[in-house]
């Protein structure tokens, strides 16, 4: 019975570094595609719980097209990017979070 508690502490404990890990990955991949250091805390906070870490590293390999800048230079731009990733669930996350951050929101909503 210890030994099924210690488990399960452990993979509690795991699961809880993971995520802040994939959320720290997440919110630096925001910050180098442009956005600003609030909207990429936030949008990470939120994304991270809302995603899968497939749906994660597909964001993460996000570039623009030929002939775009290297970084959409507003919100509205970068979800147009992730349009691209061609995943619905990827798109609807993004974007409401970008409008729920955005508009400060989220803090509101409780993350």
């Amino acid at each position: 019975m210890l030994r099924v508690a210690a488990a399960a502490c452990a993979a509690l404990l795991l699961s809880g570094c993971v995520s802040v890990i994939a959320e720290s990955r997440v919110e630096s991949a925001l910050l180098k595609a442009g956005l600003s250091q609030r909207n990429a805390d936030c949008m990470a906070e939120r994304m991270v719980d809302r995603l899968t870490i497939a749906q994660l590293r597909k964001l993460e390999k996000l570039r623009g097209k030929k002939g775009e800048p290297m970084k959409p230079r507003t919100l509205k731009q970068f979800v147009e990017r992730v349009r691209a990733v061609g995943d619905s669930e990827v798109l609807a996350v993004t974007a409401s979070s970008a409008a729920l951050c955005a508009t400060g929101l989220a803090d509101e909503a409780g993350g």
